[in-house]
Protein backbone atom coordinates (compact mmCIF):
# COMPACT_ATOMS: atom_id res chain seq x y z
CA UNK A 1 0.00 0.00 0.00
CA UNK A 2 2.74 2.73 -0.01
CA UNK A 3 3.07 5.09 -2.31
CA UNK A 4 6.42 7.04 -2.54
CA UNK A 5 4.69 9.86 -5.11
CA UNK A 6 1.81 10.43 -2.77
CA UNK A 7 3.91 10.36 0.32
CA UNK A 8 6.10 13.04 -0.73
CA UNK A 9 3.95 15.05 -1.70
CA UNK A 10 1.94 14.85 1.61
CA UNK A 11 5.04 15.43 3.90
CA UNK A 12 5.86 18.53 1.46
CA UNK A 13 1.97 19.65 1.96
CA UNK A 14 2.45 19.23 6.06
CA UNK A 15 6.02 20.69 5.72
CA UNK A 16 7.64 17.81 6.40
CA UNK A 17 6.73 17.40 9.89
CA UNK A 18 6.67 13.63 9.65
CA UNK A 19 7.24 11.36 6.87
CA UNK A 20 4.61 9.79 4.94
CA UNK A 21 3.42 5.97 3.92
CA UNK A 22 1.48 7.07 1.29
CA UNK A 23 -2.09 5.46 1.99
CA UNK A 24 -5.21 7.94 1.16
CA UNK A 25 -7.55 8.45 3.85
CA UNK A 26 -10.51 6.50 2.41
CA UNK A 27 -8.05 3.62 2.27
CA UNK A 28 -6.57 4.28 5.66
CA UNK A 29 -10.06 4.15 6.95
CA UNK A 30 -11.17 1.28 5.38
CA UNK A 31 -7.84 -0.72 6.64
CA UNK A 32 -8.90 0.06 10.55
CA UNK A 33 -12.38 -0.67 10.08
CA UNK A 34 -11.57 -3.87 8.73
CA UNK A 35 -8.62 -4.16 11.76
CA UNK A 36 -10.86 -2.80 14.52
CA UNK A 37 -14.05 -4.91 13.30
CA UNK A 38 -13.94 -7.85 16.46
CA UNK A 39 -11.89 -5.50 19.09
CA UNK A 40 -13.94 -5.51 22.21
CA UNK A 41 -14.71 -1.64 23.47
CA UNK A 42 -11.74 -0.49 25.36
CA UNK A 43 -11.37 1.21 28.65
CA UNK A 44 -10.55 4.84 28.71
CA UNK A 45 -6.48 4.09 29.67
CA UNK A 46 -6.53 1.15 26.88
CA UNK A 47 -8.18 3.88 24.27
CA UNK A 48 -5.36 6.33 25.38
CA UNK A 49 -2.35 3.84 25.60
CA UNK A 50 -3.08 3.13 22.28
CA UNK A 51 -3.42 6.55 20.76
CA UNK A 52 -0.38 7.38 22.12
CA UNK A 53 1.45 4.11 21.16
CA UNK A 54 0.02 5.30 17.14
CA UNK A 55 1.67 8.11 17.93
CA UNK A 56 5.46 6.35 18.87
CA UNK A 57 5.08 5.21 14.95
CA UNK A 58 7.18 8.06 12.76
CA UNK A 59 4.86 7.96 9.51
CA UNK A 60 2.20 10.18 9.60
CA UNK A 61 -0.22 7.84 8.94
CA UNK A 62 -0.58 6.21 11.98
CA UNK A 63 -1.26 9.45 13.85
CA UNK A 64 -4.03 9.86 11.86
CA UNK A 65 -4.88 6.37 12.98
CA UNK A 66 -4.64 7.49 16.35
CA UNK A 67 -7.48 10.28 15.58
CA UNK A 68 -9.55 7.35 13.98
CA UNK A 69 -9.48 5.29 17.13
CA UNK A 70 -10.54 8.10 19.06
CA UNK A 71 -12.98 8.67 16.90
CA UNK A 72 -14.45 5.82 17.40
CA UNK A 73 -14.38 5.39 20.98
CA UNK A 74 -14.63 8.64 21.83
CA UNK A 75 -17.69 7.26 23.97
CA UNK A 76 -15.32 5.08 26.50
CA UNK A 77 -12.87 8.25 27.48
CA UNK A 78 -13.42 9.54 30.81
CA UNK A 79 -13.51 13.06 32.36
CA UNK A 80 -9.53 12.43 33.17
CA UNK A 81 -8.58 11.96 29.75
CA UNK A 82 -8.21 15.23 28.47
CA UNK A 83 -5.47 15.76 30.83
CA UNK A 84 -3.56 11.83 30.48
CA UNK A 85 -3.96 11.55 26.86
CA UNK A 86 -5.03 14.63 24.90
CA UNK A 87 -2.67 16.79 26.00
CA UNK A 88 0.37 14.68 25.34
CA UNK A 89 -1.56 13.06 21.95
CA UNK A 90 -1.72 17.44 21.18
CA UNK A 91 1.79 17.64 21.94
CA UNK A 92 3.55 14.95 19.62
CA UNK A 93 4.38 15.63 16.82
CA UNK A 94 2.33 18.09 16.59
CA UNK A 95 1.31 20.45 13.34
CA UNK A 96 -2.25 21.98 12.66
CA UNK A 97 -3.26 18.31 10.76
CA UNK A 98 -3.84 16.11 14.08
CA UNK A 99 -4.10 18.91 16.45
CA UNK A 100 -7.27 20.25 14.78
CA UNK A 101 -8.10 16.46 14.15
CA UNK A 102 -8.04 15.77 18.21
CA UNK A 103 -9.64 19.06 18.86
CA UNK A 104 -12.93 17.83 16.54
CA UNK A 105 -12.86 14.03 17.61
CA UNK A 106 -11.68 14.36 21.02
CA UNK A 107 -11.48 17.57 22.75
CA UNK A 108 -14.97 19.20 21.96
CA UNK A 109 -16.81 16.03 22.67
CA UNK A 110 -15.08 15.51 26.08
CA UNK A 111 -15.24 19.40 27.15
CA UNK A 112 -19.47 18.61 26.26
CA UNK A 113 -19.40 16.11 28.73
CA UNK A 114 -17.06 17.43 31.18
CA UNK A 115 -16.44 20.30 33.17
CA UNK A 116 -13.02 21.39 31.66
CA UNK A 117 -12.47 24.92 32.79
CA UNK A 118 -9.27 24.60 34.64
CA UNK A 119 -7.62 22.35 31.59
CA UNK A 120 -9.07 24.71 28.80
CA UNK A 121 -7.80 27.57 31.16
CA UNK A 122 -4.36 25.96 31.65
CA UNK A 123 -3.98 25.43 27.87
CA UNK A 124 -4.41 28.74 26.90
CA UNK A 125 -1.98 30.09 29.53
CA UNK A 126 0.88 27.11 28.62
CA UNK A 127 2.56 29.29 26.11
CA UNK A 128 2.35 26.36 24.23
CA UNK A 129 0.93 27.29 20.33
CA UNK A 130 -1.11 23.97 20.13
CA UNK A 131 -2.44 24.07 23.34
CA UNK A 132 -3.94 27.27 22.84
CA UNK A 133 -5.06 26.78 20.16
CA UNK A 134 -6.69 23.36 21.40
CA UNK A 135 -8.09 25.93 24.14
CA UNK A 136 -9.49 28.21 21.73
CA UNK A 137 -11.07 25.42 19.43
CA UNK A 138 -12.56 23.69 22.34
CA UNK A 139 -15.96 23.93 21.42
CA UNK A 140 -15.89 23.51 17.58
CA UNK A 141 -18.89 21.68 16.57
CA UNK A 142 -21.52 22.93 19.49
CA UNK A 143 -23.08 25.41 17.25
CA UNK A 144 -26.28 27.16 18.69
CA UNK A 145 -25.05 25.73 21.74
CA UNK A 146 -21.34 27.53 21.81
CA UNK A 147 -20.50 29.62 25.38
CA UNK A 148 -19.66 33.00 23.50
CA UNK A 149 -18.48 34.37 26.28
CA UNK A 150 -16.54 31.62 26.78
CA UNK A 151 -14.88 31.75 22.76
CA UNK A 152 -15.00 35.28 23.17
CA UNK A 153 -13.00 35.75 26.70
CA UNK A 154 -9.96 33.16 25.49
CA UNK A 155 -10.29 34.79 21.85
CA UNK A 156 -9.39 38.13 23.71
CA UNK A 157 -6.35 36.49 25.96
CA UNK A 158 -4.78 35.89 22.75
CA UNK A 159 -5.79 38.42 20.06
CA UNK A 160 -2.42 40.41 20.05
CA UNK A 161 -0.55 36.92 19.72
CA UNK A 162 1.32 37.07 16.17
CA UNK A 163 1.62 33.76 15.96
CA UNK A 164 -0.24 32.06 12.68
CA UNK A 165 -1.58 29.40 13.99
CA UNK A 166 -3.47 30.87 16.70
CA UNK A 167 -4.59 33.64 14.63
CA UNK A 168 -6.48 31.34 12.57
CA UNK A 169 -8.07 29.68 15.28
CA UNK A 170 -9.42 32.45 16.87
CA UNK A 171 -10.55 33.61 13.48
CA UNK A 172 -12.30 29.83 12.96
CA UNK A 173 -14.03 30.31 16.43
CA UNK A 174 -15.30 33.83 15.66
CA UNK A 175 -15.66 32.38 11.84
CA UNK A 176 -18.25 29.48 14.00
CA UNK A 177 -20.10 31.95 16.07
CA UNK A 178 -20.63 34.30 12.58
CA UNK A 179 -23.22 31.08 11.61
CA UNK A 180 -25.57 32.12 14.56
CA UNK A 181 -24.62 35.01 15.46
CA UNK A 182 -22.46 37.28 13.27
CA UNK A 183 -23.57 40.66 14.90
CA UNK A 184 -21.91 39.23 18.42
CA UNK A 185 -18.76 39.00 16.55
CA UNK A 186 -19.28 42.40 14.83
CA UNK A 187 -19.18 44.10 18.02
CA UNK A 188 -16.39 41.76 19.50
CA UNK A 189 -14.31 43.24 16.32
CA UNK A 190 -15.06 46.69 17.28
CA UNK A 191 -13.95 46.20 20.62
CA UNK A 192 -10.50 45.28 19.46
CA UNK A 193 -9.27 47.80 17.20
CA UNK A 194 -5.77 46.36 17.20
CA UNK A 195 -5.14 44.35 13.64
CA UNK A 196 -4.86 40.87 14.19
CA UNK A 197 -5.31 40.40 10.15
CA UNK A 198 -5.62 36.55 10.17
CA UNK A 199 -8.34 36.22 12.66
CA UNK A 200 -9.96 39.37 10.99
CA UNK A 201 -9.80 37.55 7.64
CA UNK A 202 -11.96 34.51 8.71
CA UNK A 203 -14.22 36.05 10.96
CA UNK A 204 -15.25 38.59 8.07
CA UNK A 205 -15.40 35.73 6.00
CA UNK A 206 -18.29 34.48 8.38
CA UNK A 207 -19.65 37.89 8.77
CA UNK A 208 -20.44 38.74 5.08
CA UNK A 209 -21.82 34.53 4.43
CA UNK A 210 -24.17 35.62 7.35
CA UNK A 211 -25.55 38.34 6.45
CA UNK A 212 -25.71 37.53 2.98
CA UNK A 213 -27.94 34.29 3.76
CA UNK A 214 -30.18 36.57 5.87
CA UNK A 215 -30.84 38.65 3.10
Amino acid sequence: MRNAHRAEGAAAYMKHVAPFIGISAPDRRAALKSAWKDVRLPTSDELGNAALLLMTQPEREYHYAACDLIEKYIDQANDYFLAEYLEPLLTTTPWWDTVDGFVSVGVSPLCWRYDATTIINEWSESGNIWLIRAAIGHQRGWKRNTDVDRVFDLCDRHWQNKEFFIAKAIGWALRDITAFNPHAVQRFIIEHPWKNSVALREANRGIERALKLRD
